[in-house]
């Protein structure tokens, strides 16, 4: 029962009779991503907050825990890599379904098989499903009870979170395990793997610090993406008989150039500042030339989201009191789908602080307020506004003489709210712009009111 839509894994050899170990066997010719592709837990780069000892995906891998796994996270991470070594464990039967193309007949026909291999032959069968978010919620429920009963330990990778878009009864029989996106330094060890390993360029080549920095930042903690670019430029290197592999040929493959930006140095403080203030300019074109030459050079999108929540408050205010929505949307939303789609929220939530009117009176409020706090301008609390809600609050005093707002019809009423030292004294001030040309209106009759004034 094997056909195109679900076959055993053709990275390994015939099965060997059980007990016999599983040695991967790759193709000539396969890509350097699929030959330097890990054969062991010691090859594997990153993810090591569940690979460590005991942590149930180590335990996995090492077949001492038959608990089905959704493996969660970016392209290149190796979600596909811990699958196989999945099935390089000892006894177990490796089978991988297609989530584009097979069916619930496709999934049943697995299953089925499944059970007469476990019945017959005590075989178990590891059910590898990549992009398990692409199944309908019927392709997904036909799944359950297999899992349920074990008679496949489900592996199943998705890029999308699995809290929407797995079914719940799927969910909860199995472990959600995220990964991460490799760092940089993860990236570079791959790279110097792939250069110096027999299975990769065997060290016929080298590579100049500026190229390898250059395909660190093309590869987005992508590792799939980074022995591709690396293998396109040992091509080109090689079809010109140069044992170096430099900047200008791994731009030349593939057709990005560098952009000169030092995550950790001063072009990653100096292009954040330019973009800052081209936003607090309402310059949106400047802003988002800048914002492109950070995605560009593989700016970390969340460092970028957060900037973009700070700067809503910080420059933007209540001007515009949708802005740190908008911010905050986009911080989510590269959390929930990544990049590189996730520069389009980016892009979205730079448009609206760039265009929105600017207020730095939040800024200011709150700055005002924290310095006469430093100063040691603080006070007690009014008594009438004191907790009275325990016994022996009355006899204190406590919530004496509160007046309720809501009793009078404007909802404002005149009463002491700071303590003594500070009744008087402004800290917001609102501007003339936007939406807080209203509040400038509206300040200062509270304040009156409210002050008795």
């Amino acid at each position: 029962m094997q056909d195109e839509l679900f076959t055993v894994n053709p990275d390994l050899e015939r099965p060997d009779p059980v007990g016999a170990p599983r040695e991967p066997v790759v193709p000539a010719g396969s890509p350097l991503a699929v030959r330097m592709r890990p054969r062991s837990l010691d090859e594997v780069v990153g993810q090591q907050h569940l690979l460590r000892e005991g942590a149930p995906l180590r335990r996995l891998v090492e077949g001492a825990a038959p608990a089905s796994v959704l493996l969660y996270g970016p392209p290149g991470t190796g979600k596909t890599t811990l699958a196989n070594l999945v099935s390089t464990v000892t006894g177990r039967r490796f089978v991988a379904l297609s989530a584009l193309s097979a069916g619930v007949k496709e999934v049943r026909g697995v299953i089925e098989e499944a059970r007469r291999r476990r019945l017959y032959n005590s075989e178990n069968t590891v059910l590898f499903i990549d992009e398990v978010h692409r199944f309908s919620k019927t392709q997904q429920d036909a799944l359950l009870g297999a899992v349920e009963d074990r008679t496949v330990l489900l592996v199943a990778a998705t890029t999308e979170n699995p809290s929407f878009s797995v079914v719940s009864p799927l969910l909860s029989r199995s472990l959600v395990l995220q990964l991460r996106p490799l760092t940089d330094d993860d990236v570079r060890e791959l790279i110097d793997r792939a250069l110096a390993d027999e299975r990769g360029l065997g060290g016929e080549l080298e590579l100049t610090g500026e190229a390898e920095e250059h395909l660190v930042r093309l590869a987005s903690g992508d590792a799939r993406r980074a022995l591709t670019a690396l293998e396109a430029a040992a091509d080109a290197a090689a079809a010109t008989e140069h044992r170096t592999i430099d900047l200008a040929t791994v731009e030349s493959t593939v057709d990005k150039a560098a952009v000169r930006y030092d995550r950790d140095g001063d072009q990653h403080y100096d292009v954040i500042s330019a973009f800052i203030k081209s936003i607090r300019g309402s310059d949106v074109d400047a802003a988002l030339h800048y914002l492109a030459r950070m995605i560009e050079a593989g700016e970390d999108p969340r460092f970028l989201a957060r900037r973009l929540v700070v700067h809503a408050s910080e420059d933007v205010g209540l001007a515009d009191p949708t802005a740190l929505q908008a911010a905050v949307a986009a911080a989510h939303a590269v959390q929930f789908i990544g990049m590189p789609e996730g520069r389009l929220a980016l892009a979205q939530a730079t448009i609206h602080l760039a265009t929105a009117p600017k207020s730095n009176a939040v800024v200011t409020g709150i700055d005002s307020a924290l310095a006469d706090v430093r100063a040691g301008r603080i006070g007690t609390v009014p008594p009438h506004l004191r907790d009275g809600h325990y016994a022996g609050a009355a006899k204190l005093g406590n919530a004496q003489g509160y007046r309720y707002p809501h009793d009078v019809p404007e909802g404002v009423l005149p009463q002491q709210y700071p303590p003594d030292e500070l009744v008087g004294q402004d800290y917001y001030n609102p501007t003339q712009r936007g939406a807080e040309r209203t509040l400038a209106e509206r300040v200062p009759r509270l304040r009156r009111t409210i002050r008795g004034e």
